[in-house]
Parts: structure tokens; sequence; C-alpha cells
């Protein structure tokens, strides 16, 4: 029996933008157990990667819960939330705008163990850093390097060892790979499956990418302007996907071969403004399956069969 980890109850985010509210993050529950990937995936703005950080509270959420290892990280204190820290991390899109300039790749990843006094001595701390080092595959003779002297894929293991260094158990990769080289994203992807089996790593995979999804999660949730409309597990999602905005994403993957044709789903009209959305389906003016219910009444996020939800009025529990 799975052993459950991070529960997300109802969390929402929303900016005050002049005398309205932009829906960020709007009423998103999920789960995720020991050892596993959450894919969470949609197109840029859809409030993912604010997702991300409003579990790690690195933004506040504006309401709901995220219960890590039963406790509410919401509701955490000062010293609670600094301890939380220890045990959950994150690492960012951007390997060179998430590295601090001025500080050697020994400095960096060393940071997080001087904040939070992990280590008595200055010994011990760069003991860590190089198993760290070694842990990712950078060499130790590059301790002295500034991250403007270096490639993405090697920036990129900068943050991953920085994520490291205090031991977590939980990770939000937020779009890790998207900025570097096809051939660099494999080596970054390799790197967190393997450090995933070997610490038993639990991730929660922030991407644009469905091809990038398929690989790494054990899970996916598909977010549109602020909501989960589809969660399932990854080849259910691949296979029979129920929401009409996965089917539409599936149909944008390329295939390499001549001989398989898929049908291509063009979406038509704008996505509507995350500032005081329309009532009823957020996905209502582009649905190419869209019905006079779906105007006005938003769809309930019900679980069609077991394990896999859906908020559509066009899919019933099977």
């Amino acid at each position: 029996m799975p052993e459950k980890l991070l529960e997300v109850k109802g969390l929402k985010k929303y900016f005050k933008k002049g005398k309205k509210w932009l829906h960020a993050v709007d009423d998103v529950d999920f789960i995720v157990n020991k050892g596993e990937t959450l894919g969470l995936v949609g197109e840029s703005g859809c409030g993912k990667s604010t997702a991300g950080r409003a579990i790690l509270r690195l933004v506040e959420p504006t309401d709901g819960e995220v219960l890590f290892n039963g406790q509410d990280v919401v509701k955490f204190n000062k010293k609670e939330l600094k301890q939380f820290r220890q045990s959950a991390s994150i690492v960012f899109q951007d390997p060179f705008a998430s590295l601090n300039p001025r500080m050697t790749v020994s400095q960096i990843i060393e940071e997080p163990l001087i904040i939070n006094k992990t280590y008595n001595n200055k010994q011990d701390r760069l003991k860590r850093v190089y198993e760290m080092m070694s842990t990712v595959g950078l060499a130790q003779r590059l301790e002295n390097t500034y991250p403007h002297e270096l490639d993405g894929g090697r920036r990129q293991r900068i943050g991953v060892a920085r994520a490291l260094a205090l031991n977590p158990q939980f990770i939000v990769l937020d779009e890790p790979v998207s900025a570097l080289d096809v051939s660099i994203q494999a080596q970054i992807l390799n790197l967190m499956d393997e450090l995933q089996k070997e610490l038993g790593l639990t991730y929660v995979f922030v991407s644009h990418d469905l091809s990038v999804i398929k690989h790494v999660s054990t899970n996916i949730a598909v977010m549109y302007l602020g909501k989960i409309v589809e969660l399932s597990d990854y080849a259910s999602v691949f296979t029979k996907p129920l929401h009409p905005y996965t089917q539409a994403l599936l149909s944008a993957i390329p295939v390499p071969s001549l001989d398989v044709r898929r049908e291509r789903i063009l979406l038509e009209g704008d996505v509507p403004s995350p500032i005081d959305p329309p009532p009823g389906c957020r996905f209502y003016g582009r649905c190419f399956k869209r019905e006079d219910i779906c105007k006005d009444v938003d769809p309930e996020f019900k679980e069609i069969s077991p394990g896999r939800f859906c908020a559509c009025h066009l899919v019933n529990p099977e």
C-alpha cells in the first residue's frame, strides 16, 4: 500500500491586480505518495509553477491545506517552516538566474548547510559539498568555478546539488530542463530518476512538455487556467485521455514515424483572463465538444473510475 507524503486540499493563490483578483491557482487537490512523481502539466500561465511554489510557501497560499506527513504546512510558524524547508526543496527553471553569480560552485552548495547550521565546522561542510558534487556528476575541480564559466547542464546540476544538500524527502522540480539543450535534458532527467531510486525522493515535476512528463511521472495532473481538469496515472492519460483539453495537448505531440498519423486537434479562441474568470467551465470558449451546460455550470472535479479524476460535464463515472 503506497504511503502518502503530500496531500493538497483546496489550494488557492490569488494576486491583487488593482481592484480585482488574478486567480493563479484556484481550488487544486491532489495526493503524492512517497517515492512517486506527480507530473503537473499545462500551458504557460496556467498556474502550475505558482502551485509548486505555494506548496513550499515560497508564495503564501490564499486558502487551502498542504499536508506534509500529515501536518499542515500553511499553518507552520517560522520555526516549523524552517524545519520543513530541510525536508522539502526546489530546483528552479533557469539554472543561471537561480544561482548567485558572485558565489563559487562550492559556496552555492554550502549555503543551505550554513543557514541551517547542519555542520559545526567548515571541514565537515566541505565534505558534504564534495559528496553532493559527486552525486550529481560535478567534478571536484569545479569547486572554485563561477556559474557563468559553466554550461547550462552543469549549472542545473549545481541547482540539484544545492536542493539535495539537506537530504530532503520532497523536491519541486519547476521546469528543470526547459532551458537546456535536448541532449543535456536527457542527462538531467536520467540524473533525477537515478537520485529518486537511490534516495527514495518524491517529486512534483512541473512542465509544459508532455513528452518529458511521460517519461518521469507516476501520475499526471493536467492544469488549465488555475484548475486541475484531469488527474490519472501516466499510462491512462496517454492511452485514453478523458478531458477535451488533455486530448488536444496529446494531439500536439510529434510522432517520430512516417507510418503513424495523429489527428491534430486545433483549439480556437483565446485563453480567458485569469482575472475574474468566467462562470462555468473555463475551457468552454475553446472546447470542441462544448454544450450549453458548460457555459454556466462549473464542472465538478470527480472520480470517473478508480484513481482517475476529471472535471468535465461530458465525462461520466464508469
